[in-house]
């Protein structure tokens, strides 16, 4: 079966005029997925503008990374999931660090209102897991992921630059072909997405690289064509 590999811009930016020159650039590219915003264009703008900027020049998904969602109580899960759902988005990344419950609210609050879940647990900087030297437990991390597959979550954030790591996650959740992965980490940071050969579908996160691209669809051209060399 043929793997799937794509790019997500991460509009990291307070610009709302580069936001839309960018996605206005790239948006005809088979290469990207979809756009996925933040709290620096979020807080800036609004939510729901933001969305409207991006629409007016595509209908491809917009995922909301809210660095990082779910480590509230679990009663906070249905205004959040809400909120997302009035502001026009189509998938959220939660990072429900705060544990079970939260997690199980927050996952089934956004399913109800028909939106797209992506769970992550794992960030792509060094002296994050206790094995790392960070602080985070990694059976707990692990646990994040393999909970939420059994809520029905089937799309994951994996660090591009822990392939180990993610190779762990792949294992403990079965090895599922179900799954879609979306990962950090592939430009500035040095990610390299030919050592994650195992996951068959699989969007790379891209920020600054794209955003400060003198030809962000010369960009897109560079990467189709390295990302061709480990695609089936």
């Amino acid at each position: 079966m043929k793997r799937i590999r794509k790019l997500i811009p991460a509009l990291d930016t307070d610009d709302l005029q580069k936001t839309e020159a960018l996605v206005r650039a790239v948006d005809d590219s088979p290469l990207i997925y979809g756009y996925k915003i933040g709290f620096i264009a979020g807080l800036t703008h609004g939510l729901a503008t933001v969305v409207q900027a991006i629409r007016r020049h595509s209908s491809k998904p917009i995922i909301y990374d809210h660095q990082k969602a779910a480590t509230d109580i679990p009663d906070m899960g249905a205004k959040f999931a809400a909120l997302m759902a009035r502001s026009g988005l189509t998938e959220v990344i939660l990072f429900p660090q705060a544990g079970p419950a939260t997690l199980t609210a927050w996952v089934k609050a956004l399913q109800e209102e028909g939106l797209t879940v992506i769970v992550g647990g794992i960030m792509t900087h060094p002296q994050y897991r206790i094995s790392e030297g960070g602080y985070l437990d990694d059976a707990a991390i692990l646990d994040i992921y393999t909970r939420s597959y059994g809520l029905g979550v089937r799309n994951f954030v994996v660090p591009l630059t822990k392939p180990q790591a993610v190779r762990e996650i792949f294992s403990a959740l079965g090895k599922a072909g179900d799954a879609v992965f979306y990962s950090p980490g592939f430009g500035k940071q040095g990610g390299d997405p030919a050592q994650f050969d195992f996951l068959q579908t699989h969007y790379l996160i891209v920020g600054r690289a794209l955003l400060q691209a003198a030809d962000p669809v010369a960009y897109l051209k560079k990467v189709e064509e390295e990302l061709g060399k480990i695609t089936d």
